[in-house]
This record gives structure tokens, C-alpha cells and sequence, in this order.
């Protein structure tokens, strides 16, 4: 947002428009770079389905290509998401519902994002109950943890095992550090 900023996504970004998963990858960094590639190299879709859906702060479920511009960013500042208010919860609820008449009643909805809160996953709970899906792997995990883990998946080219949110711990002991590379 700074004026002054001549890194090439500050530049396209003051000129017009970027893709949401690209600004996101820059603004988290290691966590967002984590499940946007780990979401591309495992994630199951079929036409119309986009597969992947970013969680946004007032614009409910939106696929990582949606442009946005500084205008957006700073709409999306505005919203207090840890307080789960209406403003962040209803756009996030509606487009939950929609997904979940457009999907295929046997396939599941998988969350990369945080199950410990339950600012996301309780949400989704509501609409998806036992078809929302976490990996296992996240329990006990930050977030820069769980970036790390899903791009190690994704180059090794395993996927991580899955668990049902609804009625998961989710909260636990935090796991030993992944060993450094």
C-alpha cells in the first residue's frame, strides 16, 4: 500500500489488479504459499466446481484467480474476522451453501485453513457438518508449521490424511518442529 513500494506485485497492484492467491502468498508468506500449492497439486474439482475457494474477509468463498485491488485489500482490513461477526460470517455462509447444493452429496470439502478457532471451521461446520474435512496433521500446529508441512507434501508428493471436523480435537500438543531444509 505504501506509495513507494517498486516490487513488482506493489506496482501491479496500484496500476489495477492481482490475483487473490498471489497477494495472499505475499502477505503470509510461507502459510498461504502452503495451502495454495498443496490445495493445486491434491485438491479434486469437476466443471463448474473451481476446486479451490479462498477464504476472504467480506466477500465470502472466492477461487485464488479473483483480481483484486487495493481498494479490496483495504475493504478487507476493515473486518474484524476474530470477532465473527455478521459482516464476515454471512458472505462466508452464503457462498458455503451455494457450494454445497453445487457439489456431488459424497464428496467432502477439505479446510486448510485454522481448525483451532473456530472462526472458519465453525462456519463451515454449520453447512458441510460431517463432510468438512481437515487434515489430521494440523492439530497442535501454527500456522508458518502447517505452511511448512503442506509444501513438503506437495514436493514429496504425499498427501496428508484427512479427519472429519466435527467432533475432532482440535486443539492438542504441539508436535516436534519440522527439521529444517
Amino acid at each position: 500500500m505504501n506509495g513507494e513500494a517498486a516490487f513488482p506485485l506493489a506496482v501491479a497492484l496500484r496500476g489495477e489488479s492481482v490475483p487473490i492467491g498471489e497477494v495472499f502468498s505475499f502477505l503470509s508468506g510461507l502459510y498461504f504459499r502452503g495451502k495454495l500449492s498443496y490445495a493445486r497439486a491434491f485438491g479434486r474439482h469437476s466443471k463448474p466446481d473451481p476446486g479451490i475457494l479462498v477464504i476472504t474477509t467480506n466477500r465470502g468463498l472466492v477461487p485464488p484467480e479473483t483480481p483484486v485491488s487495493l481498494a479490496d485489500l483495504r475493504s478487507f482490513a476493515s473486518i474484524d474476522v476474530a470477532g465473527g461477526g455478521d459482516s464476515f460470517r454471512a458472505p462466508l455462509r452464503r457462498d458455503a451453501e451455494r457450494l454445497h447444493t453445487q457439489i456431488d452429496s459424497q464428496r467432502s470439502v477439505v479446510l486448510l485453513g485454522s481448525i483451532a478457532t473456530g472462526k472458519y471451521a465453525d462456519a463451515l461446520l454449520e453447512v458441510f457438518g460431517e463432510r468438512l474435512l481437515f487434515p489430521l496433521d494440523f492439530v497442535g500446529r501454527g500456522d508458518m508449521s502447517r505452511g511448512g508441512l503442506m509444501l513438503r507434501r506437495v514436493q514429496e508428493g504425499r498427501e496428508l490424511p484427512y479427519i472429519p471436523v466435527q467432533g475432532a480435537i482440535r486443539r492438542g500438543k504441539r508436535p516436534p518442529k519440522l527439521e529444517k531444509r
